[in-house]
Parts: structure tokens; sequence; C-alpha cells
């Protein structure tokens, strides 16, 4: 299976080498019809306002909306959950609507205010340890009925699903091989089977 890796801007290099130590394809994706390519496609964190300039520019916005159409999975972590999700607050912007939640953006703070913690995904093959790195990270807000909470941070979702959709507020890429590992599996698997 190849993904692709959504790289406009952000820490798309670090996306990609997980997945390949995870023995999965990477394919960092810059133009839209590369898109064609790749079964699964996450958008990596870096700065969400940026990002979507450069994908109104280069004509992603409806490439991504075809390839959610489609049927394939999707993960945003960080920025990439404020591009995809329903509604965008601090400030409001555009967003793809392609997962039914609210977010705050940098509602943990600043650059300075970045931290770790612990806490437990709830995956398909059951409970896994999870290491989260926050950077001026989003808060979500609300959750629709259909959005699966995977992940808490303080009683917060952190990590969600909605059908082929996957988001984190943190940053799993940074984190140890056995995160790398689960929440591959999460898109690539249980996103794969699930059309709702």
């Amino acid at each position: 299976m190849r993904v692709g890796v959504l790289a406009l801007q952000g820490d798309f290099a670090l996306h990609a080498k997980a997945l390949e130590k995870c023995g999965v394809e990477a394919v960092e994706v810059r133009k839209p019809s590369e898109l064609d390519d790749v079964e699964g496609l996450i958008i990596p964190g870096g700065e969400s306002t940026t990002l979507l300039k450069l994908m109104e520019a280069w004509n992603f916005v409806s490439t991504i909306e075809k390839f959610h159409g489609a049927g394939k999975p999707i993960f945003g972590t960080c920025a990439g959950l404020i591009i995809l999700a329903r509604e965008v607050e601090s400030p409001t912007q555009f967003s793809l609507g392609l997962i039914d939640v609210t977010v705050e953006r940098n509602a943990y703070g600043r650059q300075r205010e970045s931290f770790e913690a612990s806490g437990v995904a709830r995956l398909d093959a059951g409970p896994i340890p999870l290491e989260m790195v926050f950077i001026r990270a989003p808060r979500i807000r609300r959750l629709g009925p259909g959005v699966q909470v995977l992940a808490e941070h303080r009683g917060e979702p952190v990590m969600a699903r909605q059908g082929r959709v996957l988001v984190a507020t943190f940053h799993p890429e940074l984190t140890d091989t056995t995160m790398r590992t689960a929440w591959t599996c999460t898109l690539l698997d249980r996103t794969n089977r699930s059309r709702t």
C-alpha cells in the first residue's frame, strides 16, 4: 500500500519516515495529480493558514474532496486536523469539513507551552499506550454524533475518527515505534474497512 503525505508545508518528512519504519511506502505529494497514485493521505502539522493558501493555489481543495468522496482514508494531525474539521475557531477560517468536529486553534498555548503527555489509544487491537507531543496544538471543542473518540488527554478528545477520516491534535510522527504502528494500523486497516 502507498500512502501520500501532503508535502506543501510542515513536518511531512517526519511522517514519511514514520510510515517507512512501519513498512508502508510513503509518497510525498506536491501536485494534485499525485493523489491518483496513493491509497491514503496524511495532512501533517504545520501552519494551517499557510497550508490552506498553498492548497488553494495548487488546486488541492477540490482534489482532496474528491479523494475523500472516493472512500480513501485521510489522517490529519495538528494543522491537518484544522484543515479537515467542520468548524474552526480562534479565529474562524475555511476548512474542508470532512470530519464533524469544531476545533480551536493554538488552544494549548504558544510554542513555549509545548509539552508531552502519556495516555491510551483505544484501537481495534485494544488499548495501546500512547505518547503524545503537543506543539501549538488545537483543541477539539465539539464532536458530532458520528465521531468516535480514540484517545483523550485530561478528559478531552485528542484523537478521533469518523468513517475514513482520522485526526489527532498531537504529533504522532514524533513518538516511538509503538505509536507509529498503532496509528498506521488505524489509518490503513479500520478506515480502509469502513465506509460510514
